[in-house]
This record gives C-alpha cells, sequence and structure tokens, in this order.
C-alpha cells in the first residue's frame, strides 16, 4: 500500500504543476497559486527515510487538496477535469494510509 501512496503522492504534485503551470487561475497570478500548492507537497521530502511518517504527512496535508479540488470542481467549469484528477489523488492517497493501518492483536 505504500507504493500505491507514494504513486497517489506523486500524482498529486503533477497535478498541481500542470494546474499552475499552463491553467493559470483567474484572480491570482500564476506564480502565487504554484508558490502556495506545491512546495507544501515536497515539505514530507524531509522525512522521506521513514516512508510511512511521509505519508502521515502528505495525508495530513492532502485535505487541503481534497477541500480545493471539491470547490474547484463545483465551482470552475473549465479545470473541472483537473479538480477531479485531484480529487481522485487525494482519495488514493488517504485510502493508502487507511489499509495500511494495522489493527493491534488483541491480548
Amino acid at each position: 500500500m505504500q507504493r500505491t501512496g507514494i504513486a497517489a503522492w506523486a500524482a498529486l504534485l503533477a497535478v498541481q504543476v500542470l494546474w499552475y503551470s499552463l491553467y493559470a487561475p483567474v484572480s491570482i497570478p500564476r506564480w502565487v497559486a504554484f508558490a502556495l500548492t506545491v512546495p507544501p507537497l515536497l515539505l514530507p521530502l524531509l522525512s522521506l527515510p521513514r516512508i510511512s511518517r511521509t505519508l502521515l504527512w502528505v495525508g495530513i496535508l492532502s485535505l487541503f487538496y481534497f477541500c480545493h479540488g471539491v470547490a474547484e470542481a463545483w465551482s470552475s467549469t473549465g479545470d473541472r477535469w483537473l479538480a477531479w484528477l485531484e480529487i481522485v489523488c487525494t482519495l488514493l492517497l488517504i485510502g493508502s494510509l487507511g489499509a495500511s493501518v494495522r489493527k493491534p492483536r488483541a491480548g
């Protein structure tokens, strides 16, 4: 499940780069949107040797991206496909985190 989580993390990062390098939002400059969405996804790289901890931080961060995707899918017509892609990536990421949690043994 960790491979799925890492793949979803990379896909979420790719969606953000694609979105804000090709499809700039109208209300704010492209570099501001890029600076607000991409660097937070790079922060967990600092704890990469401990992959479960890294995925935990990415999972927590992905809640913001899930909310962003839902808001954009609801309100935007031109970027709706990117918003749905963002939602799918975050759900895969959170789902892989939930699937990798093991239940403690009954003693």
